[in-house]
């Protein structure tokens, strides 16, 4: 066999192809050439055989003849699963489709509805990098250096000493070290933390957080603000509680719980039959913060608080397992 009888071969097989006229018959043509045991392989076997002068355009025109066969089946399969074989794969005179249009996740809807409540109030969007520096992330929060979180079990740092950011925080250390008082901002964004996936948990959530810092600012204006939040979000019936808590940037801090939407504080099952439901935490400002970025913490004072958004979602939306929201199941995100 030399050249001129694979470029007659080429032309054979593809007058096959075209020839075909179901299925069938064009997985008949495709066996018969690029089977196992087709007339190629054997062509490709038979390639040691060849003169040696002959051989490098031989291997190439073996190859044409198989790129061929391969994309002439291929367009004949498309013409055959397209039409009946005789005519074009493609009917122009067919009503066309209107494709539906999708819909904002519903982890976007919340954030959204969140910043705008805020925006309302003054509170302008801040944002800040993923990756952060230990100072920022840790330091300059207060953070002590045996704080349980700042261990490789709880945080994700990479190899340059950065991490990816446990909060949203360190966006509020950013923004203070470039802007003087008043600071009035809200960061909604990603967080990483390395935790265990369940219907709770998630190593990749979202957060929003928010500052404000001017001079005379107290503990009233940050229970204002967060009930406004709370009747603007959840209705205007929602109570609002404040319990004492720990945190190591505020100082004092509190958890904040909003009456269940569900049961509205008589007791069921999503608030485990408290009347109540764990929103947020927040504060005020702990001094050692301002000391960091370079406030001064005897002329102004200020409160910060956070939430989850995949939290907020699953209370509002009743979804009861975190990881319906990243699974991209179009079922499940079309209701929203």
């Amino acid at each position: 066999m030399n050249v001129q009888d694979l470029i007659d071969l080429r032309d054979n097989a593809l007058g096959e192809v075209r020839a075909a006229q179901d299925a069938a018959g064009l997985e008949a043509v495709r066996i018969a050439y690029l089977g196992r045991k087709g007339l190629l392989p054997k062509i490709m076997e038979e390639l040691r055989n060849v003169d040696p002068g002959e051989r490098p355009l031989f291997g190439k025109t073996a190859n044409e003849l198989k790129n061929a066969v391969a994309e002439g089946i291929k367009a004949r399969q498309g013409e055959l699963a397209g039409g009946t074989g005789d005519g074009p794969g493609f009917d122009p005179t067919q009503p066309g489709r209107w494709p539906g249009l999708g819909t904002r996740h519903p982890i976007t809807q919340i954030t959204d509805r969140i910043v705008q409540i805020f925006q309302t109030l003054g509170f302008t969007v801040a944002d800040g990098p993923d990756i952060e520096t230990v100072w920022n992330n840790f330091d300059a929060l207060n953070t002590p250096p045996d704080h349980p979180s700042r261990d490789e079990q709880d945080t994700f740092y990479l190899d340059n000493g950065d991490l990816m950011r446990c909060h949203t925080s360190p966006v509020q250390v950013r923004h203070m070290m470039a802007h003087p008082p008043p600071v009035r901002i809200i960061s909604p964004g990603r967080c990483y933390r390395r935790d265990t996936p369940d219907a709770t948990h998630s190593a990749n959530f979202h957060q929003v957080e928010g500052l404000y810092v001017d001079e005379n600012v107290s503990l009233a204006d940050l229970k204002g603000t967060l009930s406004y939040f709370a009747r603007e979000l959840m209705g205007p019936d929602v109570k609002v509680r404040f319990r004492p808590h720990f945190f190591p940037f505020t100082e004092p801090s509190v958890e904040v719980d909003f009456t269940c939407h569900v049961c509205h504080g008589k007791g069921c099952r999503v608030c485990k039959n408290s009347g109540w439901i764990e929103i947020l935490g927040a504060g005020m400002v702990d001094p050692n913060v301002f000391d960091a970025v370079g406030y001064d913490k005897a002329k102004v004072t200020g409160f910060a608080f956070g939430m989850g958004i995949e939290r907020i979602t699953m209370i509002l939306y009743g979804i009861h397992d975190i990881r319906n929201l990243y699974e991209n199941d179009v079922r499940f995100l079309n209701q929203f």
